[in-house]
């Protein structure tokens, strides 16, 4: 009798990892994204920047959707720097508001995460929730606003309310201090406001929230910046710490100096929500950094 030979078949292959896509990932926090999405092996991460895809069109960006089916967008793309979108509105409308509303709608039932920023507030108080009414001072901080109107008829929405980022992009003229740098390295001297607020955080630690954020699955709108509440010449003081190059170059001053477009003295976010979340806190840029200002 012949022996029975056992029937064989290849072990099937396990299916692709979902495609997850990084707009502006030519910028601070983007770039960031794509190296920390990468590392964690659960996607095909995608690195979308201006060179990749040109956002402004939204046949070109509906092919690439059909041909990619990413199922999380991480949407960093933005006009945002204040002044441009002051002199051109309606560039700044098409980029941060319509572009956003074209993802959202693409997205379906996919993961859609948006990065919105501290100045949709006035500034009149401060330590701002995510529930607290906005009410921003210049066209940058309307298109953000608009832009979360938008994103929140998405159903499975993230929208994630971010301050300044300390940290180094791949063009070297993305972040705060990658500013300051270029102006002293340019022969001039900063005047930094002394009585204007921000919560600066380091890049490491927006990109690190906003991606434990996203695995735990949580949607609606939440703040991610540091715990200090610093102003402009103290953030400068710190930064000068580790740029010796700035030391000398710094000047405190005061808003009621400024004879310029109005700008919100306190745009300081409360965290606790997303503190509670993750049940951890988030760290300031004191902590981050190693320092303490001069006057702490």
């Amino acid at each position: 009798m012949s022996p029975t030979i056992p029937h064989w078949s290849p072990r099937p292959s396990p299916p692709p990892s979902p495609v997850l896509w990084v707009t502006g990932a030519g910028g601070l926090i983007g770039h960031h994204l794509v190296a920390a999405a990468t590392a964690l092996n659960r996607w095909q991460v995608r690195p979308l920047a201006r060179d990749d895809l040109n956002l402004l069109d939204p046949a070109a960006v509906a092919e690439r959707f059909q041909r990619d089916r990413p199922a999380v967008i991480l949407h960093c793309a933005a006009l945002s720097k204040t002044p441009a979108c002051q002199t051109d509105p309606i560039l700044a409308h098409r980029t941060n508001v319509e572009v956003t509303r074209h993802l959202a709608e693409l997205a379906g039932e996919g993961r859609f995460v948006f990065f919105s920023t501290d100045l949709i507030f006035d500034g009149r108080r401060g330590h701002y929730a995510e529930n607290s009414p906005p009410n921003p001072l210049h066209v940058y901080g309307e298109t953000k606003v608009a832009a979360e109107t938008a994103v929140r008829v998405h159903p499975r929405h993230l929208i994630v309310r971010t301050s300044l980022n300390y940290g180094v992009s791949p063009t070297g003229d993305r972040s705060f201090a990658e500013e300051m740098l270029l102006a002293v390295r340019a022969g001039q001297t900063l005047s930094l406001f002394n009585d204007e607020f921000r919560s600066p955080i380091t890049v490491a630690d927006t990109v690190t929230t906003v991606l434990e954020l996203l695995t735990a699955a949580a949607t609606g709108t939440y703040h991610v910046a540091g715990g200090d509440r610093l102003s402009r010449w103290e953030i400068g003081e710190l930064v000068a710490e580790h740029h010796p190059e700035l030391r000398g170059q710094l000047r405190s001053a005061s808003r009621r100096s400024y004879l310029g477009p109005p700008r919100a003295p306190d745009t300081t976010l409360d965290c606790g929500k997303t503190e509670r979340f993750l049940g951890r806190n988030l760290p300031g840029l004191r902590e981050r950094l190693g320092t303490r200002t001069a006057n702490q």
